[in-house]
């Protein structure tokens, strides 16, 4: 396995149990600073740096919603994570299991990109897309 390769899964894992353990400094420390995290082919991601990111899943766990892995797997540059977004029941709130994807690139050790799936076929074909 090349050291590229290498790189990727030791984020893949360290991604994963970030998440299982809402570890959200874990999580920030596998974010390149000038991330950008949004639907497909959006030109204006709402989160483009490490910090909106970080609020973004601070909110969430604050708000009682939860992500479950259902899925981890590295693609060359690229990891698919299927989640399983749980929300808790609160007072007027949303409430709820949603299957999602996000496809992440990575690049230097870094996640450096994160788009959002409601399906995963469409994670799936984000993944063949040639790296920026």
């Amino acid at each position: 396995m090349s050291e590229q390769a290498e790189s990727v899964q030791d984020v893949a894992r360290r991604w994963r149990t970030a998440l299982e353990s809402a570890d959200l400094s874990g999580l920030g420390d596998l974010l390149d600073p000038e991330v950008k995290w949004g639907s497909p082919g959006d030109p204006s991601p709402p989160c483009r740096t490490r910090e909106e990111v970080i609020a973004w899943y601070t909110r969430g766990r604050d708000s009682g919603t939860r992500a479950e892995i259902s899925e981890v797997a590295v693609l060359g540059n690229r990891i698919l994570v299927g989640l399983e977004v749980v929300r808790s029941p609160s007072p007027g709130g949303l409430r709820g299991r949603r299957a999602r994807w996000q496809v992440l690139t990575v690049h230097d050790g870094l996640v450096v990109d994160i788009v959002g799936f409601d399906r995963r076929s469409e994670a799936l074909a984000h993944t063949n897309v040639a790296a920026d």
